[in-house]
């Protein structure tokens, strides 16, 4: 199965953190929606669902498959929980997914990468810098490098530039 990391970034290289006074470019929020519908499907950590669902219903995911991972949680309405990154990608490759969609906290992506679980990632860089930030690291502890190869590049707009990047993961 292909895994794909979808993040938006800020232009000084931080996970952006949205928020009121800081909300999602339109452009950014755009691409997602295109992504989703074309894998069918997202992963995604709890908090950052719950940060989603709002005001809960269906909303623009009635016919996707939603995977939240937790560590705390058992059961949300409307969603499938797991407990691992592993566990997320074994349970949409038993419903006939062949790509992954990982959408979305930094502990989750930070998760994907440190386990080397990702083939492809999507960074959309929005035209703003942070001074505090979150990361996001293959790995926590050493300084490691893994060489990406550039697979798009292009303007959403509003200043937001997409990045599409390959991985090489190590073969088990």
């Amino acid at each position: 199965m292909k895994t794909v990391l979808w993040a938006t970034l800020t232009a000084n290289g931080n996970y952006a953190q949205s928020g009121p006074e800081n909300p999602p470019k339109k452009e950014a929020l755009d691409d997602f929606f295109t992504q989703v519908k074309a894998t069918g499907n997202f992963i995604v950590g709890r908090r950052t669902f719950e940060g989603m669902r709002g005001n809960g219903g269906p909303g623009p995911f009635a016919d996707i498959d939603i995977v939240v991972v937790s560590k705390s949680a058992t059961e949300i309405p409307g969603v499938t929980v797991v407990s691992s990154p592993e566990e997320a990608l074994k349970y949409l490759e038993q419903k006939g997914h062949q790509t992954a969609l990982i959408s979305g906290g930094a502990d989750i992506h930070n998760s994907f990468l440190g386990q080397d679980l990702v083939d492809e990632v999507i960074f959309n860089v929005a035209p703003v810098m942070e001074g505090r930030g979150l990361n996001l690291l293959i790995d926590k502890e050493n300084y490691l490098y893994k060489h990406v190869q550039l697979l798009d590049c292009k303007p959403l707009g509003s200043g937001v530039v997409q990045l599409r990047y390959a991985l090489d993961r190590a073969v088990s």
